[in-house]
């Protein structure tokens, strides 16, 4: 989907550890254009937690590099942006500890995971702050959707548990 970007990063293991360079401006820009990012965010959740579909309107929008230190998830993105070819189309990939998999979210997409292993860190760095008029979401389970999150019983919140179903979004987001 235009807009989504799958990095791999190279890393470097021996008997030691291992290193792995997470962030890169010059190398980066190469690939995402000029982005600038002004939050890092880290959540710890237990196997099972489902968190999203999250997004924030504009002009608070946020683009998002999203990893996993420890653990495992699968991460859920939705295509929110009117007139887009794949609009309401979703992608999930797995991210994890093991493959070091790094995913860029435009803004214009909901976003979610869930993790698949307790004690997943999931880490992401936010091209603009968190503004809590500004913030959406999707139903995580909204039928039109179809997402299989891959778990029985997930721990939802509150929040999470009242999204818009997604033919009822007045999405703020206009492909171009």
């Amino acid at each position: 989907m235009p807009g989504l970007f799958l990095l791999e990063s190279t890393f470097f293991g021996d008997s030691r550890g291992f290193f792995m360079e997470t962030y890169h401006a010059k190398a980066y820009e190469s690939i995402l254009g000029q982005t600038q990012f002004v939050q890092d965010n880290l959540s710890l959740s237990h196997k099972g937690v489902v968190r999203g579909l999250h997004f924030q309107a504009p002009p608070h929008a946020q683009g998002k590099l999203v990893s996993v230190l420890r653990g495992k998830v699968l991460d859920v993105v939705v295509d929110i942006r009117v007139g887009s070819p794949t609009y309401g189309k979703h992608a999930c990939i797995e991210l994890s500890e093991e493959n070091h998999r790094q995913l860029f979210v435009a803004a214009g997409f909901a976003h979610g995971f869930t993790t698949l292993e307790d004690h997943t860190l999931f880490y992401y760095k936010c091209t603009n702050f968190y503004y809590k008029p500004s913030e959406g979401c999707l139903l995580w389970n909204d039928p039109d959707l179809g997402i299989n999150w891959g778990i029985a019983d997930p721990i939802i919140s509150e929040k999470d548990k009242v999204g818009t179903r997604l033919k009822n979004l007045d999405s703020p987001y206009i492909f171009a």
